[in-house]
């Protein structure tokens, strides 16, 4: 979520078009990262009887985000413009990635 979050923050002042690749790999990178680990975050944390409801759940929780975020980052760039629009979904990753950082468990 870290990269995802430093990626998109960054890509509205690339304009070096090297730049912009470099950054489109990196927050690619990061969105690999993200499903796998929370799969496996899951699957150790849940009671095996609970796993398939968990799962479930964030899936739900994540398609809601889609569209929630669809509609507030399309309101946020009609009224302060684009690059409101794209710092706000970045501000936001990088603090669901300082949540995640604080409220997981360090084995």
């Amino acid at each position: 979520m870290l990269i995802q979050g430093l990626s998109i923050v960054c890509l509205p002042f690339a304009f070096d078009y090297t730049l912009v690749i470099t950054i489109m790999v990196l927050l690619s990178f990061g969105t690999a990262l993200v499903y796998p680990t929370f799969l496996s975050a899951i699957s150790v944390y849940a009671h095996p009887g609970q796993r398939a409801e968990t799962i479930g759940i964030f899936r739900f929780w994540r398609d809601l985000g889609y569209a929630i975020g669809a509609l507030v980052s399309g309101i946020l760039a009609d009224v302060f413009g684009l690059l409101s629009a794209i710092l706000f979904i970045g501000v936001l990753t990088l603090i669901s990635a300082f949540v995640i950082l604080f409220r997981m468990p360090a084995d």
